[in-house]
């Protein structure tokens, strides 16, 4: 077993993990490991809002967006999903994963700034672009099994053997590497500025994002059973909560998307992707809101009926970002969108 945070990582702590050192977890997760030369990643998000179906707009748009992703400085990974918001559009949204902030300005520069560029203003179809580069110390993963990467994880070298820091209330923070000698807390606030027709936020210190996903492609008919019936719904309930209500308890934006394949069909993955005031808003979401103890439970009931036999995949990555690490720009998009609601 090690430690979750890699030796090049470590430092002298000032501030205390939440379980000691001879804690033991009562069952394995892992963690992507980076190159130590990988010193900041980027975290993208593309999307498009309309209203029922794609029109030909947007099979244009994503076209043109797939091509640009095979241009140039390319992503290391990218994926799409799709989701239903509050307000009643269909959002699809393409992720995609660079390991070098020059990379990434650079295909930026050439293709990802031309997005949400004005002269797609009353298209019809509202366009976002959500963008973190975090430090590597800012940022954790968490992984059931070691044999399938997803999201920022694609990007990195392996994966760890059997970490400690997971399986309780805080765990998370404390894989973060920044955490051991800095505290997360949140810094002043998001606002809204106009820049021709689009909307761009001024963002605050120390934003969360969080990415949690599940994948239930290599479960038998049983086990989907089981999952699709017996968790899914009460994970749902949840993340509808967030979506609709979740602005109260800290949370900006809540989306809970189905992932797609490269021809637009859904397929066995989704995953809750939201943007939170802070890190600490989101463990008290986590530790003690009835709509999170009740994803927990169920979840705990389906794995422990299955034991080592279950075959579902769950990962996350948590990200806790620098003002200067964040950039978010919104055309055409209703005002509830994303981090428009922070401001």
């Amino acid at each position: 077993m090690e430690s979750a945070i890699p030796a090049h990582l470590r430092t002298a702590r000032t501030r205390h993990r939440r379980v000691p050192d001879d804690y033991a977890p009562p069952y394995p997760s892992f963690v992507a490991r980076h190159k130590p030369s990988t010193k900041r990643t980027v975290m993208a998000y593309f999307g498009l809002q309309f209203r029922g179906e794609p029109t030909g707009a947007v099979a244009s748009a994503l076209a043109q967006l797939d091509a640009a992703f095979e241009q140039g400085s390319v992503p290391g990974h990218w994926d799409r999903a799709r989701y239903i918001d509050q307000a009643g559009f269909a959002n699809v949204i393409s992720i995609a994963y660079w390991d070098s902030a020059e990379r990434f300005d650079n295909w930026f520069a050439a293709s990802g700034a031309a997005w949400t560029a004005d002269l797609h203003a009353g298209s019809g179809v509202g366009r976002f672009s959500e963008v973190l580069r975090p430090a590597v110390e800012r940022y954790e993963t968490l992984f059931s099994a070691p044999d399938r990467a997803e999201g920022v994880a694609v990007l990195a070298e392996g994966m760890s053997d059997v970490v400690q820091e997971h399986a309780y209330w805080g765990g998370a923070r404390d894989r973060i590497p920044l955490s051991q000698t800095d505290d997360l807390a949140p810094q002043g606030a998001a606002s809204i500025e106009r820049v021709g027709s689009r909307l761009r936020i001024k963002p605050q210190h120390n934003l969360c994002l969080i990415r949690s996903g599940q994948d239930w492609s290599d479960t038998d008919a049983e086990e989907r059973r089981m999952y699709l019936e017996d968790v899914e719904p009460v994970l749902c309930r949840g993340m509808d909560f967030l979506r609709d209500e979740g602005l109260a308890i800290g949370c900006y934006s809540n989306r809970y998307m189905t992932v797609l394949d490269r021809h637009g069909k859904q397929i066995e993955k989704s995953f809750g992707m939201s943007w939170w005031k802070s890190l600490a808003a989101l463990e008290r979401w986590a530790e003690s809101h009835p709509t999170h103890v009740a994803i927990f439970g169920a979840a705990m009931q389906y794995l422990s009926k299955l034991g080592p036999a279950a075959r579902l995949k769950l990962y996350h990555e948590v990200t806790v970002a620098a003002a200067d690490e964040q950039f978010f720009e919104y055309l055409d998009c209703h005002d509830r969108t994303g981090m428009l609601s922070a401001g």
